[in-house]
């Protein structure tokens, strides 16, 4: 298998904008959790990441449910490193109104905008903004063909069921360069073909097990992309992790926000209890977690590349309470210490 240009892999960020705890155990308010996202983006373009992107959730345990506004406000502090979400739940909100705000986006950031666009993992915004959760497919299916024209940036003519026609619509404001976009896939066969039948980058979520058995999504992607007569498009992971010194630390560090994070989320969907055993298995070669030093957590980056033959790997590096202020130290070491040592193990 042929191993990726280390020249071409991009190592991003990806953060819920979870609502973590201050040094003395108090929960951190809403406002001043989106303020300390802006801040963490503004770390992550000072140590050289190329994406920082932000998730769309609606619930208590994460304070972002705009992430186009913090997004921008972002975009003030950096100066290369590209914006996106992860993700943007489409199947809830509409396709036009999602693509005037990333091309505004786009443009306050001069050209950093970038869109993964996903159909949800979690069920709020549905009936939030008034949809069926049984319209959960349907919805997704439609809404990205009618996204997919309007990433053209010419007029639209479009008809379908669950949103009132377009006729010769144009949209604004257009772009300069185009609009980079992905959609975020979980592990089903579909999504992948569909990704690859509208022509969007894959950008795989892997939050369980080891990486190797997404492998054949990505033959799949390969084989679809060649029946659609596309060119390949790139393949990006996101997956949780955290970096401190050693990895004892990050351990001790991360275990306390990854367990609640599992038990809340666990009580709604009959998951069983969270345990220290079950962490350390996911820390290990066969788990999905990057959590440790940083010459740990680089070599499971470059073997998962290899693995998938990615071109680009984001860390979600919140998780639960974990605090602000360990946060931006797992940034600073994986933009300054992991990045470039997943280039030397990849060369």
């Amino acid at each position: 298998m042929t191993s990726p240009d280390p020249a071409q892999l991009d190592l991003g960020l990806d953060t819920f904008g979870d609502v973590t705890r201050d040094a003395s155990g108090e929960r951190v308010s809403d406002a001043q959790t989106i303020r300390n996202v802006v801040d963490e983006a503004a770390l992550a373009d000072e140590v050289g990441l190329a994406f920082f992107g932000v998730g769309e959730h609606h619930r208590p345990e994460f304070a972002i449910s705009s992430p186009e506004i913090v997004l921008a406000a972002a975009a003030t502090r950096t100066t290369n490193i590209h914006l996106g979400t992860a993700v943007t739940v489409l199947s809830s909100d509409d396709p036009v109104r999602v693509y005037e705000r990333f091309s505004t986006l786009d443009a306050v950031s001069r050209g950093r905008a970038e869109v993964i666009l996903g159909r949800g993992s979690f069920i709020e915004s549905f009936p939030l903004f008034g949809y069926d959760l049984r319209d959960y497919e349907a919805l997704f299916d439609e809404k990205l063909d009618l996204f997919s024209q309007l990433l053209t940036e010419k007029p639209v003519t479009w008809q379908g069921s669950m949103r009132a026609a377009l006729t010769d619509a144009d949209v604004f404001p257009k772009t300069e360069n185009g609009l980079k976009a992905w959609v975020g896939v979980g592990g089903t066969p579909e999504s992948v073909v569909r990704a690859a039948r509208y022509g969007y980058g894959l950008m795989l979520a892997i939050i369980g097990g080891p990486a190797a058995r997404f492998r054949p999504f990505v033959d799949l992607y390969h084989r679809s992309l060649d029946s659609f007569g596309r060119d390949r498009l790139p393949i990006g992971i996101h997956s949780p992790g955290h970096i401190a010194e050693t990895d004892q630390q990050a351990w001790d560090e991360a275990y306390e926000g990854f367990e609640s994070m599992n038990n809340t989320i666990g009580r709604e969907r009959g998951w069983p209890p969270y345990s220290r055993m079950r962490f350390q298995h996911d820390v290990g070669p066969e788990g999905a977690l990057y959590v440790g030093a940083p010459e740990t957590v680089a070599r499971k980056i470059a073997d998962t590349v290899r693995t998938l033959g990615s071109t680009r790997f984001d860390m979600k590096f919140s998780t639960g309470t974990l605090s602000h202020e360990k946060m931006m130290r797992s940034i600073e070491l994986y933009g300054t210490r992991v990045q470039p040592l997943v280039r030397d193990m990849l060369a």
